[in-house]
């Protein structure tokens, strides 16, 4: 067992709320924020979608930009790491090393698809040129806060926020840096809709994940930070922990370019590994955020990865994509965060839209369940390729 990250801040912006208390009243509510297409320019409005219920025009509203060009990925990473900071503390730099992890796939890719023609045409859009990246996504966010020693960026596609909470662990741990600001952004773009529209994994419906009748995913985005730090580095600050990131585990299927294995071999050894480095049993853990994307092949992987790993002794178990849509690159941590108020407010929530047991499938909680006494937490994100990682969160005890 290794000595445990402390979380000090927390910071979300999803379909189902623009911060941390609006998500958990959703949450807590059952309220889905699967709805038709709003903000997205696009002529493919039969399929619903979890978008963040703020324009581009109003979120600069609440960041006080004016005239810079940015991106929608950007102004929702900014607006969850303003609140994950403030909860924090850490309004400014105050002589220690903080590092910024984010994971994107889709950088800029909004405002590239949006002035193509501009591009190709004349000069008048080339800023945004330059915002296209995942790279630039992160340095923009970074820029604005001013207080960071060192900015990376992490894309491995559905797991990369996951990854960065990782990342920015082992650079605690590895003494390279004091603090992490970890996590991921991503908005739904026309790359997106209809890239997961042509593997044939969308659902015209509301989706239903690890339910008999599932048909495919919902595109969600949003974005969420959480500010890791050690122990050590809490305690200098006068920070309170608001919980503890205590093993994670990263694995790949090695099996195909975006399908799972029928044995769910990555998901498997990622849990594994979130549990040998927590110093955990598989009986320890109270409730997994499964991965649950609720297409056919997924959800029957993660199944027999959660069997295989915790047998008869199965957790409560359920996936939030049913209310935030799948948040792709940004999951990781939209996920950690809905993770850690299930830990503080002592609920489960619901597998939003499961009605019908699956064959060979996990049986999810169907509705939020409160009042319950959680002390260990699994946080599962999968991304294509076989990237799977594992998150185990831990209720900080005073």
């Amino acid at each position: 067992m290794t000595e445990p990250i402390m979380i000090t801040g927390a910071g979300i912006l999803s379909a189902i709320g623009n911060n941390k208390a609006e998500t958990l009243q959703a949450l807590e509510t059952m309220h889905t924020g699967i709805q038709p297409l709003q903000y997205l320019q696009t002529e493919h409005h039969e399929f619903p979608v979890g978008e963040v219920k703020l324009s581009d025009e109003q979120m600069k509203q609440l960041l006080g930009i004016t005239e810079e060009p940015t991106t929608r990925t950007v102004l929702m990473g900014m607006l969850a790491m303003d609140e994950a900071l403030r909860e924090a503390g850490l309004n400014e730099r105050q002589g220690q090393r903080i590092a910024l992890v984010s994971g994107t796939t889709v950088g800029g890719m909004d405002k590239s698809e949006q002035y193509y023609l501009d591009f190709l045409n004349n000069d008048s859009r080339n800023a945004y040129i330059k915002m296209h990246d995942c790279g630039s996504t992160t340095e923009i966010i970074a820029r604005r806060f001013d207080i960071f020693s060192m900015v990376t960026s992490i894309s491995t596609a559905c797991s990369s926020a996951a990854n960065a909470i990782v990342f920015g662990a082992n650079l605690i741990r590895s003494g390279l840096t004091d603090i992490a600001v970890v996590g991921g952004s991503e908005c739904i773009t026309k790359f997106h809709l209809n890239g997961f529209n042509t593997l044939m994994i969308l659902d015209r419906e509301q989706c239903r994940p690890f339910d008999a009748t599932r048909a495919g995913l919902n595109l969600g985005e949003g974005a969420a930070y959480l500010v890791l730090e050690s122990q050590a580095s809490a305690q200098r600050r006068g920070a309170k922990p608001i919980g503890e990131l205590c093993g994670y585990g990263n694995a790949c299927d090695a099996f195909h370019q975006t399908a799972s294995s029928d044995n769910g071999e990555g998901a498997y050894l990622a849990m594994q590994k979130a549990l040998a480095m927590a110093g955990l049993q598989p009986a320890d853990i109270d409730y997994v955020n499964a991965h649950g994307t609720s297409t056919p092949n997924n959800d029957v992987s993660e199944s027999q990865a959660l069997i295989r790993v915790f047998g008869e002794h199965m957790p409560k178990v359920s996936s939030t994509k049913g209310m935030t849509g799948h948040t792709t690159s940004a999951s990781g941590s939209i996920e950690a965060v809905i993770c850690l108020l299930a830990l503080q407010q002592g609920i489960v929530p619901a597998n939003y839209g499961w009605k019908q047991q699956m064959e060979n499938g996990i049986t999810p909680v169907a509705t939020c369940m409160k009042n319950v006494d959680l002390k260990h937490v699994m946080c599962n994100s999968f991304g294509f390729g076989g990237n799977d990682s594992s998150l185990i969160f831990s209720k900080h005890e005073v």
